[in-house]
């Protein structure tokens, strides 16, 4: 007799907060891959931590055990003396969340599925029809070679046209690595589901630290997407932190000062040529590779604090 195919997600049957509810967002961050400066995860946290009864209530868990490859991101867990405790054990998750205005919406997160991502998406149409989500709303960060000096930003994508709010700066096709998080918006497109989402450009010499920065601008498109209010005063503390120490190391290394400002001629330049619509190329100035700017950066890396850090990871 064949075994009967484990359910990947098990949704909470009586969700009351819900009831009369006749416009519903939710939010999708999945860690793993499309994450630079961990920008969707540190919003997560904070939309977690600005939630009301604890973080909200979870009202749909997926079986982790389905869809994540352990071998290859191992969970952390504590040896202590003469034996092991506190093992940080994988969770994707939907949570119940109220905004700033005690509006509900629904909070998508954990780590991105190593396999079934098909399944996944299935199981995700599960949670949207069972509690009448209207709109999912994604976050992303990708490195790229901008100066953080600049602002943040921002690409805009969906699957209904109707959803984007201005024109796209890429031009052609683009073949990438996807995510399961991309086919997500892809699959709910197909099904007649709205769907969008937003991708920060974090400063690739910053992207393997926690940069809140890009977390607010993602935060401050989801907003106004999901007509949602959110509180950003931890936010933007936690960002001005980060930049000052930031800047103190600019200001003790003046060749990563110089590495900087190329970046900064580049940016500015690649903007006047948008604005005067004569061409998105900027001038012709070599730009600083990822490798030189990592090497420039590898003393910042090693002097943070490691407690910080280890924190983070």
């Amino acid at each position: 007799m064949t075994a009967p195919t484990p359910r990947l997600v098990h949704i909470v049957d009586d969700v009351p907060e819900l009831s009369g509810t006749d416009s519903l967002t939710m939010v999708v961050a999945l860690d793993g891959f499309l994450d630079a400066g961990s920008a969707g995860a540190v919003a997560c946290r904070h939309l977690v931590a600005a939630g009301a009864s604890g973080g909200g209530v979870v009202v749909a868990t997926f079986d982790v055990d389905e869809l994540h490859d352990y071998r290859a991101r191992r969970p952390a867990m504590s040896f202590v003396r003469d034996h092991y405790e506190q093992y940080d054990a994988p969770r994707l998750v939907v949570r119940l969340l109220k905004d700033a205005g005690g509006t509900p919406y629904l909070l998508l997160h954990g780590p991105e599925p190593d396999t079934r991502w098909e399944a996944f998406c299935r199981a995700v149409k599960e949670v949207v029809d069972r509690f009448g989500v209207t709109l999912v709303v994604g976050m992303g960060a990708v490195p790229m070679a901008v100066p953080h000096t600049r602002p943040i930003a921002i690409t805009h994508h969906a699957n209904n046209p109707d959803l984007l709010t201005g024109a796209s700066p890429w031009r052609g096709e683009l073949r990438i690595p996807s995510s399961a998080q991309a086919l997500l918006e892809l699959r709910l497109g197909e099904w007649a589901i709205d769907a969008q989402g937003f991708v920060a450009h974090v400063p690739h010499y910053l992207a393997q630290l926690d940069y809140p920065r890009a977390s607010i601008a993602l935060l401050e498109h989801v907003e106004l997407a999901g007509r949602l209010t959110i509180d950003l005063s931890d936010l933007i503390a936690l960002a001005e932190d980060r930049d000052e120490e930031v800047a103190r190391y600019l200001a003790a290394n003046t060749e990563v000062g110089e590495v900087v400002a190329a970046l900064e001629q580049q940016y500015d330049a690649f903007e006047r040529a948008e604005e005067s619509g004569s061409s998105l190329l900027a001038e012709d100035r070599p730009l600083p590779t990822g490798e030189e700017i990592g090497r420039q950066f590898e003393r910042f890396l090693a002097g943070l604090d490691p407690e910080e850090e280890e924190g983070r990871e």
